[in-house]
């Protein structure tokens, strides 16, 4: 054991103190465990408002919206985020730091640094454009799911595009609702591939990855199986030091577990496909106007399902400023304001 002296206070750290050792932990040891979650919605506010002191933020900087898109995030990502922004407005000349910096910054910490100069084949360029109009229509229309925050097809990382959801809270406890409504966002990508490009590509393999853990989690672990029961079948997942553990369950019951999980993906499947069917002509618009903008947020979505006009310059004309610049000359763009108004009933 340890001699025993007063003055002298050991602390240790991990973040696996379930496979610790009993001796080690055992009363008179290391029996106090102090748990550091990460920070819910406050402490990420509170954080992001310690880093910002010594930064110039624009008066409108929003960073209750960054504290409300960053669930899940480490203190050391939030301190990268405000870095990163600061670096960005630094470089652009900007006096301070706005919520596009910050918005840019957080994209860059999550999924890597936008790929703007990428070239991209045009054919991949479509499909990457109704697979995420798959995504932000599914996310738009379905009640149970996070509110769309904005949708991209710039490249990013591995990813060809992206799309973001904004959660008006931190969530700790998941719904049947909520879980079916994540799946059916993961399986609109490849939905609108098939419907609108008669193929299915390689770009929504996190998006089954995805769906296919959250449908694991409802049967496993729970218990949101009308068939299977209220029974925690997850006590095999893993072993002693991580090494897989032993099932607990019969063949027969592993053979429901997967039938089970066909079913519930299935479902979640079907239901999308006859949402997106249904409304093929709504979520075209939206990949369109990607193809056109790039970037669209959740109101520009909105606006464009409710039959409105975008009023902002195209990628290609932001692309013919960006020339001009490089040429001397200074155009402005060329696009003409819409009145945002209604063309047709949403149904």
């Amino acid at each position: 054991g340890f001699d025993t002296n007063d003055q002298v206070i050991v602390i240790a750290a991990t973040n696996r103190a379930d496979i610790l050792d009993q001796a080690l932990t055992r009363p008179g040891r290391f029996d106090r465990q102090v748990v550091v979650p990460l920070p819910d919605l406050k402490g990420r506010l509170q954080i992001l408002n310690v880093h910002v002191k010594k930064i110039k933020m624009a008066p409108d900087a929003n960073l209750e919206r960054l504290a409300r898109g960053t669930p899940m995030f480490s203190g050391a990502d939030l301190a990268a985020i405000i870095n990163e922004a600061a670096l960005a407005a630094t470089m652009a000349n900007k006096d301070y730091v706005e919520t596009a910096d910050l918005e840019e910054a957080r994209d860059k910490v999550r999924w890597g640094r936008a790929k703007k100069s990428k070239v991209i084949d045009e054919q991949d360029r479509k499909i990457t454009a109704y697979h995420e109009a798959g995504h932000a229509y599914i996310q738009s229309v379905i009640k149970d799911a996070d509110p769309l925050h904005k949708v991209s097809i710039i490249p990013r990382g591995p990813f060809g595009g992206a799309t973001f959801a904004l959660p008006e809270k931190d969530r700790t406890h998941y719904t049947r609702k909520y879980c079916m409504a994540f799946m059916q966002i993961c399986f609109a990508g490849r939905i609108a591939e098939e419907f609108f490009c008669d193929d299915i590509s390689s770009g929504a393999q996190a998006d089954i990855r995805q769906a296919t853990e959250m449908a694991r989690q409802m049967i496993l672990t729970w218990g949101m199986s009308d068939k299977l029961g209220p029974i925690s079948y997850d006590s095999d997942a893993e072993g002693f030091y991580g090494f897989p553990g032993e099932k607990v369950y019969s063949e027969k019951t592993a053979e429901n577990i997967d039938i089970e999980l066909r079913n519930i993906i299935d479902q979640a499947y079907r239901d999308t496909a006859a949402l997106i069917e249904k409304n093929k002509d709504k979520l075209e618009k939206i990949a369109l106007a990607l193809l056109k903008y790039e970037t669209l947020d959740g109101q520009e979505v909105k606006s464009i399902l409710e039959g409105g006009e975008l009023s902002k310059p195209t990628i290609a004309e932001l692309l013919a400023v960006e020339q001009a610049k490089i040429n001397g000359d200074s155009p402005k763009p060329q696009h003409q304001d819409a009145p945002n108004q209604k063309q047709g009933e949403n149904n």
